[in-house]
């Protein structure tokens, strides 16, 4: 069984991206292909990038850094819970984005997004992201809006159909994660 994280992608005071991961992460112990934690990027107190050579070389010499790179390398596929800030993402979760590179490499990934438009935007901007670290993207996301899913723009309460498109995000992310587990695992 793979492992997934479904990641909270803010740190901002007052965010609504840990209770959107709650939920995500609600309706995902219900299931029974993968296992599913919260990572939390708040967690890991990560500053702007601050290591000396690029990620793509795999030489962390920050703690922080080092700790981040283990929690990454441990799961097989991500749920990315982003809020979108003007017109794109978190600078957090982007900023998490860019702390390493060979630990996304060849693993899954899929988007819920919330916003006033729905987070499209942002995911559109992490699907460029993801690509250049080599992260398989699923096509089914959700989109959450301040409109609709928030009470008065603040208190989550998604709409319940919600739940649906969140196991389709999630039944493709399965599936691409254990194939691209098996690419990783050659010898």
């Amino acid at each position: 069984m793979i492992k997934v994280a479904i990641v909270v992608g803010s740190t901002r005071p007052g965010r609504k991206a840990d209770k959107v991961a709650s939920w995500v992460h609600d309706i995902a112990k219900k299931r029974s292909d993968a296992t599913y934690d919260i990572v939390d990027i708040q967690d890991f107190q990560l500053p702007l990038l601050d290591e000396p050579t690029p990620p793509s070389m795999g030489k962390y010499t920050q703690p922080h850094t080092q700790k981040w790179a283990a929690t990454v390398a441990g799961y097989d596929a991500y749920v990315f819970v982003t809020p979108e800030y003007n017109h794109g993402t978190s600078g957090a979760l982007k900023n998490a984005l860019d702390f390493v590179y060979g630990e996304w490499n060849n693993k899954a990934a899929g988007f819920v997004g919330y916003g006033s438009a729905g987070g499209v935007r942002a995911v559109e901007q992490l699907r460029l992201v993801a690509a250049e670290l080599q992260l398989a993207t699923v096509r089914a996301q959700v989109q959450l809006f301040l409109a609709t899913d928030f009470e008065h723009y603040t208190v989550f309460k998604p709409d319940p159909h919600k739940e649906k498109q969140v196991n389709t995000l999630l039944d493709q992310v399965v599936s691409w994660g254990t194939a691209l587990r098996t690419v990783r695992l050659k010898p």
